[in-house]
């Protein structure tokens, strides 16, 4: 698999929350060559099933899953001069709307963008003062006539940008590597597993609705009924204006999630795995629940053994967001590893923990 290539179709593709089909449909295409089965299920996540070998009642069930939505926004009112009035779907901080290319999803692809006031016509005040959501709107350049035929209040909109690489070829940006860096992990981590003999059935997971309350791993957990389940999303990547203690390094390697709402087996065997061929990692604390599908994977029906894998990523939540291929490859790398380490004897410890 290219990583490059797949990682520019996830990235360009649309897949707003609520409005996956796009962005599921290609890992799908990606993900059927490397698994015995794939589905996607009545929430609309796509689960794909990799069978282990040896009898069944012997083979554990592992779940890995990395949510392909992105933040979005919604139209909420069509203006008499035709401009678009909207509002937020996920975590945006508004500074970065201004000046934004958007695609509104209505009845075509309609490109537009968010269009600020130039400098020359705001007043003093108004530079002091933060934006407000009600003061932005979409301007397609089309009249009031013209967009009352193509768009209409609840229709979805997603930023517009082109996926690229930075000058090293290994450093790259786009908009929603939150969370698709983390679905390129998946799909190049079935390839890799498929040169390794294992005992336990993988269920590769491309989640839905994350970014609105991690819903689609609520009921892709419940269906599958795993032994163990392991969240795979991106944390914050350093950078000169944050602190060093809430940032990791890119090119180190995957970051492991640690805290209440992760198992410590599950913990402790990403980290032999990482350690027993010398993959590099880091890891982070989590205090209380992780802000990813592990929280929605743990509590499901009695309880998941529930971890974090996360790749850092830069300006998080923007549409310039920027990672590290060689990170993606050592995340698959270290999932496929734990997987095939993930046996009979690991789903007893599992059960023999407390």
């Amino acid at each position: 698999m290219n990583l490059f290539k797949c990682l520019e179709e996830l990235s360009n593709s649309n897949g707003v929350s609520g409005n996956e089909d796009e962005t599921i449909e290609i890992a799908e295409k990606y993900l059927k060559k490397h698994v015995h089965e794939t589905q996607i299920d009545k929430t609309g996540n796509l689960l794909g099933f990799k069978k282990g070998q040896g009898r069944s009642s012997q083979r554990p069930r592992l779940l890995f899953a990395a949510h392909a939505d992105e933040i979005g926004l919604m139209i909420t009112r069509i203006e008499e001069t035709g401009f678009l009035r909207f509002t937020t779907i996920g975590g945006f901080d508004l500074r970065t709307l201004w000046g934004q290319e958007v695609t509104v999803h209505g009845k075509d692809k309609l490109w537009g963008v968010i269009g600020p006031k130039p400098p020359h016509l705001v007043s003093p005040e108004e530079k002091k003062k933060e934006i407000k959501l009600e003061e932005l709107y979409i301007d397609m350049g089309l009249s009031l006539e013209e967009v009352n035929k193509l768009v209409k209040v609840g229709d979805f909109v997603s930023l517009h940008r082109e996926f690229t690489s930075l000058a090293d070829r290994n450093h790259v940006s786009g908009k929603a590597l939150d969370d698709r860096a983390g679905v390129a992990g998946l799909l190049l981590c079935a390839q890799e597993l498929s040169k390794f003999k294992h005992t336990a059935d993988v269920y590769f997971v491309c989640t839905v609705q994350e970014e609105v309350g991690a819903r689609g791993a609520l009921t892709s957990t419940y269906k599958v009924e795993p032994d163990a389940g392991v969240a795979v999303d991106v944390c914050h990547g350093n950078m000169p204006s944050a602190k060093t203690s809430e940032t990791f390094k890119l090119g180190k390697g995957p970051v492991l999630g640690y805290g209440p709402n992760i198992h410590p087996l599950i913990y402790q065997k990403l980290k032999e795995a990482a350690e027993s061929y010398h993959l590099p990692y880091m890891v982070e604390p989590h205090p209380g629940p992780t802000p990813t599908d592990a929280r929605s994977i743990q509590i499901t029906r009695e309880g998941v053994a529930s971890g974090l894998a996360s790749i850092p990523l830069r300006y998080m939540h923007t549409s310039v967001e920027l990672a590290s291929l060689k990170d993606i490859e050592m995340l698959a790398r270290l999932l496929a590893l734990f997987a095939a380490s993930f046996d009979y004897q690991a789903r007893e410890e599992l059960q023999c923990y407390y």
